[in-house]
């Protein structure tokens, strides 16, 4: 099973977290945009939180790969907008913002527990699985919250320049949006061109982390992060 981004093991939790990460990220853009006058996610059933309508077979199976994917695009007519630029940029905002809204309430819970003593009584299995899980949950929702932000299409970063860019300049990048899929196949199969794209992201994952990390340590005591996912970390 050598071909996985991630260990064989652990595909049951890393399926969990991208259900969670890619449902919550998909239902932002589809009721964001519901709420400010677009029904067009709404009436295709996308303002929801059941994952089957949100999850993308193929982006799916990348993530486990590649390391990344993604989810069903929401669709969005920004024209139904009353402010199409601003409202738009929103909508490609709080999907990214799901995310990383996820990873802080996922450590979150994990301070809790440790404050209450859950992680030092749980049995073996359980503090593995609570370690797992939670290390799968944060890193991934802080590496989709960074991926998608990224200028390329279909991602939210991009999404997010066409609405800043002047109108002939978003033109030219529509004409130009269909090249995204080849630049993501040159990303997972060139290995070179894969590490530089993925290693800032993990270099302000660490950033995100250590800020997320600091501010809750202020309230609870301390999580020794390398202790909790001492196992999972042995496996990659």
């Amino acid at each position: 099973m050598n071909f996985l981004w991630y260990p064989f093991e652990d595909l049951p939790f890393i399926f969990l977290t991208l259900v969670i990460a890619f449902t919550v990220h998909e239902f932002a853009h589809a009721y964001s945009a519901y709420k400010f006058g677009d029904r067009t996610a709404y009436d295709a059933g996308r303002v929801t939180l059941n994952p089957r309508v949100h999850l993308d077979v193929f982006g799916t199976i990348l993530i486990l790969i590649a390391g990344f994917g993604w989810a069903k695009p929401v669709p969005v007519n920004r024209g139904r907008f009353k402010n199409p630029r601003l409202m738009g940029i929103v909508v490609s905002v709080v999907g990214p913002l799901s995310n990383l809204l996820v990873a802080a309430l996922g450590m979150l819970a994990v301070y809790v527990l440790n404050h209450f003593g859950v992680l030092e009584s749980a049995s073996t299995g359980v503090y593995q699985a609570i370690a797992h899980f939670s290390y799968y949950l944060i890193t991934l929702n802080i590496l989709l919250f960074l991926f998608n932000l990224l200028p390329i299409p279909p991602l939210d970063g991009y999404r997010i320049i066409q609405d800043i860019v002047p109108l002939h300049v978003r033109h030219k990048m529509d004409q130009n949006a269909h090249w995204g899929i080849f630049i993501f196949l040159l990303i997972v199969f060139i290995p070179q061109l894969r590490e530089v794209t993925l290693t800032p992201l993990f270099s302000f994952w660490s950033v995100i982390f250590n800020f997320f990390a600091g501010m809750f340590e202020t309230v609870f005591d301390r999580v020794f992060w390398g202790d909790l996912w001492a196992d999972v970390l042995k496996m990659k």
